[in-house]
């Protein structure tokens, strides 16, 4: 990091978007004791935001497997911020398995990522006791946990308005139309300041049994179909691990077909289980598929998360706050113009 001039500390700052990353950025601020609106065009239940149909994986270390450093770096960083401001946060974990026939990708999975344990199938069965004879081992990230995003956003957005923040549903507003700092949080809308970003479709289907119990999330290993099946309680599991070159919010046949067919593969029980929700939500990312904060005077966007943002919002925030408090610069992130 390096030290540059900021904007003054006494502006008042107005952040557009309020899903992950608006509501982390915030969250911090108002905290930091700035005057901060944040605005959003949707309403409070934020359907429309990339946010609802998120995952909410705190994975880092698995994240590795096809990431650069710099997710794992700021993913790490991010942990400690979520256990710091939300205590609550299930950090049980996470598992990831295979069979037998896909023990190279198994193997290949262990090589580019770290933190874990390895288990046998009796460790395996002690951790998750409905996955008993499925698998005959697996990897323990014993540090990851996973949030509900649409239980942990309004919760962020009740956080901010306690620390003195204000949140304005239903305003669409516009950068040049706001005073003093603004910083832009509006993901693939801020095409119009980022021209270079891309949607990637994540599609996600939500089902309901009682035949299973997980207690954190569980990732197959498949060289065709890899698979995540997140636990959100009173008997629902999301499942997703879909990255789709396509800006439609639709889910495929294929996709539907795939992601079912894998979760079978986990457990037979899945295939009873009631469907309750399909749906899908665009991600933004840069053609590097990296984060970025732009700096140019008092204007600041930061975008292009992909597929982490649950994961690195509050790491992000917290690069934002450094830079307005000290002139701090984080290099592998952060531009100025």
């Amino acid at each position: 990091m390096y030290q540059t001039s900021q904007p003054r500390g006494d502006s008042p700052v107005s952040i557009i978007g309020a899903g992950i990353t608006g509501a982390w950025h915030a969250l911090l601020l108002a905290e930091a004791g700035r005057a901060v609106t944040l605005h959003e065009r949707s309403d409070a239940a934020m359907t429309q935001s990339t946010s609802h149909w998120a995952g909410g994986m705190l994975a880092p270390w698995c994240e590795a497997e096809a990431s650069e450093p710099v997710i794992s770096r700021l993913g790490i960083r991010s942990l400690d911020l979520w256990r710091r401001h939300f205590p609550e946060t299930a950090f049980n974990g996470s598992l990831v398995v295979a069979h037998p026939r896909d023990r190279a990708d198994f193997e290949r999975f262990a090589r580019l990522t770290s933190g874990y344990r390895r288990l046998d199938a009796e460790g395996v069965r002690e951790l998750e006791p409905s996955l008993e004879g499925r698998f005959r081992d697996g990897l323990f990230y014993p540090d990851e946990g996973h949030v509900e995003p649409r239980r942990v956003l309004p919760r962020l957005h009740a956080a901010i308005a306690k620390a003195g923040g204000d949140i304005k549903f239903g305003s669409d507003a516009e950068a040049d139309d706001l005073d003093g700092l603004v910083i832009d949080c509006r993901g693939l809308a801020a095409r119009d300041r980022e021209p270079s970003l891309r949607g990637v479709k994540g599609e996600m289907i939500v089902i309901e049994t009682a035949e299973v119990e997980l207690l954190r999330p569980v990732r197959l290993i498949h060289p065709r179909w890899p698979l995540y099946v997140i636990p959100r309680g009173d008997g629902r599991f999301m499942l997703g691990a879909t990255s789709i070159e396509a800006e439609d919010n639709g889910v495929s046949v294929r996709s539907a077909l795939e992601l079912l067919g894998a979760a079978y593969v986990v457990h037979p029980a899945f295939g009873e289980a009631r469907i309750v929700e399909f749906g899908a939500g665009l991600r933004p990312a840069f053609p590097d598929n990296l984060p970025k904060i732009s700096i140019e005077q008092e204007r600041i966007t930061v975008n292009g998360l992909y597929r982490h943002g649950f994961l690195l919002a509050p790491a992000l925030a917290e690069l934002t706050l450094a830079y307005l408090a000290r002139g701090e610069i984080d290099n592998e992130v952060m531009q100025c113009a």
